[in-house]
């Protein structure tokens, strides 16, 4: 469960990581108000869960409660990469001297958690490990053993973070271990972590991502929940027990086991295109499964054309085939569907695909064909 930005720094706050002074606005009038009682100059800041705020224009320098106000009017009702803005944080505007980027996460590889941190913050993680991965200092900690000060000094002395800033960054970065491990969390990232003029280190963002299998530890994780509202998508993959994940692309992907769709995605990729999503009907898929699954997929007008790739193992292709050509039947499908069937009764599944009346209807022999005519199909390409 990934938290909004203000709900990241309520968090943050009960493990005594400072944070600026702020308040939540649904309105204008809200934001005004909120600015007036903060001393007037502000930051306001959509609140999406989603990257890129700034450069989409949802965060906003005010100087005055009116120009606050009409900032959030401005900002509240964008769209952010598919995400309305409902809510602003309005913030106390601070003196920045210098931005860095520290974070805890998973490291499944290593089975230990992971503490990085860089001198270079304000700007994507992921462009600064491409371009200058030296400038990133990591270390792992053991889980039994926890954070010493050794780790913190290792952080801030290896990502070259400046003197005047590392005294309060060994303090702070103890506290964000500990919200790290406390709230159960898989990621808490702050981007940018800030020095003052006044030499305090202040945590200016926070992106935290809480483990929802811990939820029976946590009563408060149904209060943050609350203030989520679940894509329709999602919604509806999750009551026909589908593991649905919405991505950003035109090509549909289903698939059976995690890995073979992960594997799609990335060979959707290397063909061309973008996945519009993450769609695993499981090992024991049959035909009403995948026919729900197809009805999940297309319910996104952005879906362009669907790859469904599976391996049957326990899965028999053919129950696989039906479920396709009842979704054609049910649904008056409009965009193509590529289907790869290889294992289990593939070769009866593939000669149903063949023998049915729909031209939208695309059997394919192997994954990179599919993957390469799903494409093709989603770029305006004719089956």
């Amino acid at each position: 469960m990934d938290l909004f930005e203000y709900q990241g720094k309520e968090q943050l706050r009960k493990f005594e990581v400072p944070v600026p002074e702020g308040r939540v606005a649904t309105t204008a009038d809200e934001a005004a108000e909120a600015a007036r009682g903060l001393g007037g100059r502000v930051v306001v800041k959509a609140q999406v869960q989603v990257g890129g705020r700034g450069k989409a224009g949802g965060i906003k320098l005010a100087s005055s409660p009116d120009e606050a106000k009409d900032v959030a009017g401005q900002i509240l009702g964008m769209d952010i990469k598919g995400h309305t803005v409902k809510r602003v944080l309005v913030e106390r505007a601070g003196d920045i001297v210098s931005e860095y980027y520290v974070a805890f996460l998973l490291d499944r590889s290593e089975r230990n958690y992971l503490g990085m941190m860089s001198a270079k913050g304000g700007v994507d993680i992921e462009e600064v490990a491409e371009t200058d991965p030296d400038a990133i200092a990591r270390v792992h900690i053991d889980p039994l053993l926890g954070i010493s000060d050794f780790h913190a000094r290792k952080l801030v002395f290896g990502a070259g973070i400046e003197p005047r800033a590392r005294k309060g960054a060994i303090a702070m970065i103890p506290k964000l271990y500990n919200a790290f491990v406390g709230l159960d969390a898989s990621l808490v990232e702050v981007n940018p972590l800030i020095l003052t003029g006044d030499d305090r280190v202040v945590a200016l963002d926070a992106k935290v991502t809480l483990d929802e299998s811990a939820e029976y530890r946590h009563p408060t994780f149904a209060e943050l929940k609350s203030a989520h509202e679940v894509p329709e998508q999602e919604r509806l993959a999750k009551e026909k027990g589908l593991n649905f994940i919405k991505l950003d692309g035109d090509v549909g992907i289903i698939g059976n086991g995690a890995g073979l769709v992960m594997s799609t995605l990335d060979v959707v990729k290397a063909a061309g295109g973008e996945p519009a999503n993450f769609l695993d009907v499981g090992g024991g898929a049959g035909a009403e499964l995948l026919s729900n699954a197809l009805e999940v997929i297309t319910s996104d007008k952005g879906v362009k054309a669907v790859l469904v790739n599976i391996f049957g193992g326990i899965t028999r292709c053919d129950l696989v085939a039906e479920g396709i050509i009842d979704a054609f039947d049910r649904l008056n499908m409009q965009v193509p569907v590529v289907v790869r069937l290889d294992g289990t009764n593939a070769e009866q599944g593939r000669k149903m695909l063949q023998e049915a009346p729909n031209e939208r209807l695309i059997p394919a022999e192997t994954m990179l064909g599919a993957a390469e005519k799903a494409v093709e199909l989603a770029h305006g390409g004719g089956a």
